[in-house]
């Protein structure tokens, strides 16, 4: 059974970063921290079924998930930072279920886009590299002039909050 406390934390960490991101192509430091303070206040408050070292481990455990993508050019470090946040409100188990979700959720939208900008074709291309060649095609993919990047946050908020749901 989800615990309603998580599920709207999630939800408006979630939803706030999406829309920032959407807008600004940015998910900002100041509100990862802001989840993050939550997620631990809330568990030592024992407002959710989380403890302080669930928390704590849910944080560690979406840094470390996340981080092989930054490191080859696949998400941004804001990104990085808002799963390891939601991972206070998740616990470990949950932040791992969330990944699940998240992965899903990413492809999906990665999609979407490419479809809407007619870019299909070059986006699985330019993905099967990244995958094959651990990211030696990094440039390509950040360079400015491709219309190549996209908000992932929507994908996390969704991943998260199909976790925090129990599904």
């Amino acid at each position: 059974m989800s615990d309603p406390s998580t599920v709207c934390a999630v939800v408006a960490g979630g939803a706030s970063s999406a829309i920032i991101d959407l807008y600004t192509r940015r998910v900002p430091n100041e509100l990862t921290l802001g989840i993050a303070a939550l997620g631990v206040a809330l568990a030592a408050m024992h407002m959710t079924g989380v403890s302080v070292p669930g928390a704590l481990g849910g944080l560690a455990l979406g840094l470390v998930l996340m981080l092989p993508g930054h490191v080859i050019g696949a998400t941004g470090a804001g990104d990085v930072k808002l799963f390891a946040a939601l991972g206070t409100l998740l616990g470990p188990t949950r932040t791992g279920v969330a990944f699940l979700y998240t992965a899903l959720a990413g492809g999906l939208l990665v999609v979407i886009v490419a479809v809407r900008r007619r870019r299909l074709g070059a986006t699985v291309g330019r993905t099967a590299r990244l995958v094959r060649t651990g990211g030696a095609n990094v440039a390509d993919i950040e360079r400015g002039t491709e219309n190549n990047r996209f908000a992932y946050a929507p994908a996390i908020a969704a991943g998260a909050l199909a976790a925090a749901l129990g599904l």
